[in-house]
């Protein structure tokens, strides 16, 4: 785990997730050197110092792009704005949920997004799938070289990522050269759903992943019989969940196991654990739509996998990190010895020999992500090599 700020998890692992995102080391240093001393200062105002700093260099790389707009540099344009982004995505996800102005900052991220990854001519496409009396957003990666009906993993967020967030760290990208295409969700509880629709999150994914599956089945480049479900983190317990009462998934991948949410949620209270972000009981009672950290603890009694992997039916991949901080290695153990009924079912421990040894291989997901994109090929029935 690279640690810019020695005393100070989360902010490291906020660092590492914008590496992971594409950020550069020369940026990071312009960005964080002047935070030392704010990253000892409380979560209120230790955030405050690390939203201006990188948002200050968001707007200096928007400056950057429309000078290389203004000069027909469009590729070069379309990277400036999508490394903003994620810059953007970086200090976003570090604000209390109330902070001032935090929905115009994700309404930029957004905005930013979607301007770079069309310069740049990226794979990738904004779709909205139906839910309830509105919609999901998430986006769409086709895969390469494949047939028509392309097999598809669908990729579902944990507790503080994005849509965004999962596309820049890259899975999507090494499916789609494997000839698998995906669908990067904002589930309820994350992203757009939260954040602009008041959507909550539920214990019961499977609610509205099969309403993802059914729209799924209307497109004539998806193969419905070789649709998949990954979860990052706390998708760790949406994915298997999903996939346990939603019998039209082919297979399942969770990166780091969640199995057990509402025993993390107590050891947290006694200050077990690290926490993702600053901010964090205000955080899951946003996430969760719940009044207090009381209302939050009784939610949280119903979020854990225990007689429920058994009625998997289907291949399913479990992933941890060795040195996960958040969520104990045990857990991953509990749920690959309850996928009694798994065809073939792995374990798989990422340790410091092929690095992402840490939670959702954040510190670094390269060999993680292809190990499990290799995984996700051979199930599915795409492809490993040229």
């Amino acid at each position: 785990m690279f640690r810019y700020f020695p005393t100070n998890y989360v902010w490291n692992l906020s660092i590492d997730l914008a590496i992971e995102m594409g950020a550069r080391i020369g940026e990071i240093e312009a960005m964080c050197a002047p935070l030392q001393e704010a990253a000892k200062q409380p979560d209120a105002e230790g955030t405050r110092a690390f939203r201006e700093a990188w948002v200050k260099m968001a707007d200096t790389l928007c400056e950057l792009a429309q000078d290389d707009e203004s000069h027909g540099r469009l590729l070069s344009a379309g990277a400036k704005y999508k490394r903003a982004s994620a810059y953007l995505i970086t200090s976003e996800r570090m604000l209390a949920h109330d902070s001032p102005g935090r929905i115009d900052l994700y309404r930029r991220e957004l905005d930013l997004f979607a301007k770079g990854i069309a310069l740049a001519g990226d794979n990738c496409e904004r779709v909205e799938i139906p839910y309830g009396d509105g919609h999901l957003s998430a986006l769409y990666v086709r895969a390469k070289n494949a047939p028509a009906r392309a097999p598809l993993l669908v990729q579902v967020n944990g507790l503080d990522s994005t849509k965004e967030m999962k596309y820049f760290v890259g899975l999507p990208a090494w499916l789609a050269e494997r000839g698998v295409s995906s669908l990067i969700v904002d589930q309820p509880g994350t992203g757009e759903a939260l954040r602009l629709h008041d959507l909550t999150a539920v214990y019961d994914s499977e609610r509205w992943a099969s309403r993802i599956v059914d729209w799924l089945e209307t497109r004539d480049d998806v193969d419905p019989k070789r649709i998949g479900m990954e979860g990052v983190s706390l998708g760790g317990y949406y994915c298997p969940r999903a996939v346990a009462f939603e019998p039209r998934f082919a297979c399942g991948v969770v990166w780091g196991a969640n199995h057990d949410w509402r025993d993390v949620q107590k050891k947290r209270l006694q200050r077990e654990g690290d926490f993702p972000v600053p901010h964090y009981w205000k955080h899951v009672c946003w996430v969760w739509g719940a009044k207090d950290i009381d209302d939050f603890m009784r939610i949280a009694e119903d979020v854990h996998l225990d007689g429920v992997l058994d009625r998997i039916r289907v291949p399913f991949l479990v992933t941890h990190g060795e040195k996960d901080t958040q969520i104990p290695l045990a857990w991953a153990h509990r749920t690959y010895e309850q996928l009694i009924n798994s065809p073939q079912r792995e374990l798989k421990i990422f340790t410091d020999r092929e690095g992402g040894a840490q939670h959702a291989s954040f510190d670094n997901s390269i060999n993680a992500g292809h190990y499990i994109a290799d995984w996700v090929a051979e199930t599915l029935g795409g492809n490993t090599r040229l």
